[in-house]
C-alpha cells in the first residue's frame, strides 16, 4: 500500500461524507461572521468611547453619583468614628497627625546630624591645626 498525496474525494452518496463537508463549511461561515461582527462592535465602541458626547456624559453621570454618594459616605465616616473610637482604635486623623509628628522629629534629628558632623570637622580641624602649631620644625643643620 502506498499513500496518496492527492486530496480524497468526498461520496456523494454517503450521508456521513456529504454532512461533514456542509457541517465544516457552515462552521468557517458562522466564524467569518462572528469575526465580522466583533470587528464592526469593536470600531463602533471605540469610535463612541473616544467621542466628547460620551466624555460629557459619563461626566455628568459621575458628578450626579458622587452627589448623591457623598451624604451615606458622610454617614459611613461618622459610624466609623464613633465605632473605632468605642473600641479604643485610632482614628485616621490620629494616624495621619502621628505621622506628621514622626516626620517632623526626623527632620529635627537630620538637621541636628548635621550640626553634629559640622562641630566634629571643626573640632578636627581645630586639632590638626594645634598640632602642626605644637611641634617643632626641624632645620637642616639639626640632626
Amino acid at each position: 500500500m502506498t499513500m496518496s498525496t492527492e486530496p480524497e474525494h468526498y461520496n456523494a452518496l454517503d450521508p456521513f461524507d456529504t454532512l461533514g463537508t456542509i457541517s465544516d463549511a457552515s462552521v468557517k461561515t458562522l466564524n467569518a461572521i462572528r469575526d465580522a461582527n466583533l470587528q464592526s462592535w469593536s470600531k463602533m465602541m471605540i469610535d463612541l468611547v473616544n467621542s466628547d458626547a460620551y466624555s460629557e456624559a459619563t461626566a455628568r453621570w459621575l458628578d450626579s453619583y458622587l452627589t448623591l454618594s457623598q451624604p451615606f459616605q458622610q454617614a459611613l465616616d461618622a459610624t466609623m468614628v464613633q465605632v473605632l473610637t468605642k473600641l479604643n482604635m485610632p482614628l485616621r486623623t490620629d494616624v495621619t497627625g502621628l505621622a506628621e509628628r514622626l516626620t517632623n522629629i526626623e527632620m529635627r534629628l537630620d538637621d541636628l546630624d548635621a550640626k553634629l558632623d559640622e562641630i566634629q570637622r571643626s573640632l578636627v580641624a581645630l586639632a590638626t591645626a594645634k598640632h602642626t602649631a605644637a611641634t617643632p620644625v626641624k632645620t637642616k643643620g639639626e640632626h
